[in-house]
């Protein structure tokens, strides 16, 4: 059988899903281990932009409420014509257009306020931090010829939209010039629930004393329970074995012997949440009890039904008189 051909820095081979079906911006870190990492499509990033512009209205706004008074406080009158205002102007439009994102990727590790936001992050075409170069190209580009387009301003949206779309990982013109990528920072899993106590645990789990077991270790077994089969072997069962240890220390009694450490961190789990949701039901029915909700009608009781009438007794018909003068009510 032939040796394949060794994978290229910075890519994934075709077909190939890393971790899962989310991953696909395709980077690839220096041990030749596939990143778990998005890449950003338009949705996302047309969100982001519009975050950011309203930054950018904000930024402008607060440079001609300090710039121009500082101006025509400092200069003398005479120096103050229509050719120095149409510099101010066109250079507080560079400040607002390249230098905002510019400034915000190089401080904030590529992340702009709506990147922030959205959870996308600027990087490299290999995956590393964005460099100056980089973030100042695509700021130049993207205000040429997408956006605000000063270049033929519809006709380029509709062409950078179309490279958008059409590029294998998202990007647009000003990352194809600067040699950058747009990934999403937040990873997402598929939901998963924890697993149920198995039955003959059950007898145990129900004497189990959880008094000592604090939320973060709960949170770090439930997690280990929903994510575990995304963990290899060896991995995976030190991972159980080290959750066990420390929730052993913590509860009690002693579990049967024999059992594996994931059902028996499942069995703690699963009851741990079924103390937790009886508590609830029976805050919830005194809260209910001392303060009923006024927008909830009362229910009325039926009325208690008359008794029967004793054998050989007639029962009483009540007489139906109008009100009149011969015959008050």
């Amino acid at each position: 059988m032939s040796a394949q051909p060794p994978v290229p820095a910075g890519t994934v081979p075709t077909g190939v899903d890393p971790a899962g079906h989310w991953a696909d911006a395709g980077l690839v870190s220096g041990e030749a281990v596939a990143l778990d990492v998005r890449a950003a499509r338009l949705g996302s990033r047309v969100l982001a932009l519009l975050i950011d512009i309203v930054g950018q209205l904000f930024c402008a706004a607060l440079l001609a409420l300090t710039l121009t008074p500082l101006v025509l406080i400092v200069l003398p009158d005479q120096v103050v014509d229509r050719a120095l205002t149409g510099a101010l102007e066109t250079l507080g439009l560079v400040l607002v257009v390249v230098g905002y994102p510019v400034l915000w990727e190089r401080l904030n590790h590529g992340r702009t306020p709506g990147k922030l936001a959205v959870g996308l992050r600027v990087v490299s075409a290999d995956g590393g931090p964005v460099q100056w170069r980089q973030s100042l190209t695509r700021a130049l580009v993207g205000a040429a010829v997408e956006w605000p387009g000063l270049v033929l301003p519809l006709l380029s949206w509709v062409a950078g939209a179309t490279v958008m779309l059409t590029d294998p990982r998202g990007r647009r013109l000003g990352d194809l010039v600067a040699g950058t990528m747009v990934v999403h920072t937040r990873t997402t899993y598929p939901w998963r629930p924890a697993p149920a106590i198995v039955a003959p645990l059950v007898g145990w789990a129900t004497t189990l004393d959880l008094t000592r077991l604090d939320d973060a270790l709960a949170l770090a077994v439930r997690q280990y329970l929903t994510r575990g089969q995304q963990i290899v072997e060896p991995y995976r069962s030190r991972l159980a074995r080290e959750l066990w240890r420390e929730v052993a220390a913590v509860t009690a009694p002693t579990p049967p012997p024999g059992v594996p450490e994931p059902l028996l961190l499942a069995a703690v789990l699963a009851e741990r949440n079924r103390r937790g949701s009886l508590r609830l039901r029976h805050q919830r029915a005194l809260t209910a009890a001392l303060w009923p909700d006024p927008a909830t009608p009362a229910v009325v009781a039926p009325a208690a039904a008359d008794p029967p009438a004793p054998a050989g007794v007639r029962p009483a018909v009540p007489v139906h008189r109008s009100a009149s003068p011969d015959h008050p009510a």
